[in-house]
């Protein structure tokens, strides 16, 4: 895509928002839309992959989506499984890691095994990742990572009067290990977080965008590079430090 590998994000995360609503826009069942939101997940990865990005999260299935009608919740669950099948070999061909964030424990039997055992034939792969956010929200992340912690003050893992730090912290999150994401992209006019990566969120650039989900493609992708590349991120200093710290331009 023509950008300097410095201005390229290490980590996207993507809120795929309106698989729902571009279906009923063409008279189609919901279930439509989350198939065509799949198709929308296999070139967008394959596309940030190539033009540099090495992690990709993909805000799959919330904690609130359990609220939805039942008929809906199994035709994801069946889209979820039809897409493992159908993508471990590429994840293999292609050197990917998978990755999870959220509790599984409510899935199905035969997604939970689907999942790991993509998961257990990728574990050794690193350039490239994909994590996918299942039965996430950042809120209950939170609370268990604080309810983690305190077990171990509890038991003496952790020494009483430690400093928690951030880094600390950031180890009990479901999230350990994967580097806060640098840009989030969310589809289909929508501009909140809606509980995704909240506290990992804090310095990333985030991108709105009117294309739904199921129309999302390289044009698209294009466009929310170019708005990374183009941000100062200062992380709290001034543009003047920024400047002297990348030294003189060429």
């Amino acid at each position: 895509m023509n950008l300097p590998p410095n201005k390229i994000p290490r980590h996207v995360a993507f809120i795929m928002d309106g698989n729902g609503r571009w279906a009923e826009a063409r008279g189609l069942a919901r279930a439509e839309g989350h198939l065509a939101g799949t198709r929308a997940v296999v070139r967008t990865v394959e596309n940030a992959f190539r033009a540099g990005v090495e992690y990709v999260t993909l805000y799959a299935f919330s904690s609130e989506n359990w609220r939805r009608p039942p008929e809906e919740i199994r035709a994801l669950m069946a889209i979820m499984l039809r897409f493992l099948d159908e993508q471990e070999a590429v994840f293999l061909k292609n050197e990917i890691r998978l990755e999870t964030l959220g509790d599984l424990s409510p899935f199905p039997q035969d997604v939970r095994d689907a999942i790991a055992a993509v998961k257990a034939k990728t574990e050794k792969f690193s350039a490239r990742t994909v994590v996918v956010a299942l039965n996430y929200g950042s809120r209950a992340e939170t609370l268990r990572a604080a309810e983690r912690y305190a077990e171990d003050v509890r038991l003496g893992r952790v020494a009483a009067g430690t400093p928690l730090d951030w880094e600390r912290f950031s180890g009990y999150l479901w999230t350990a290990g994967v580097p806060d994401p640098d840009l989030v992209v969310r589809t289909s006019g929508e501009s909140r977080l809606s509980n995704f990566l909240m506290l990992q969120s804090a310095y990333a650039e985030l991108y709105f965008t009117d294309v739904p989900w199921p129309d999302f493609g390289e044009a698209e992708l294009r466009d929310a590079l170019a708005f990374y590349a183009s941000r100062e991120r200062r992380f709290g200093k001034t543009s003047s430090q920024i400047r002297a710290e990348s030294g003189p331009s060429s």
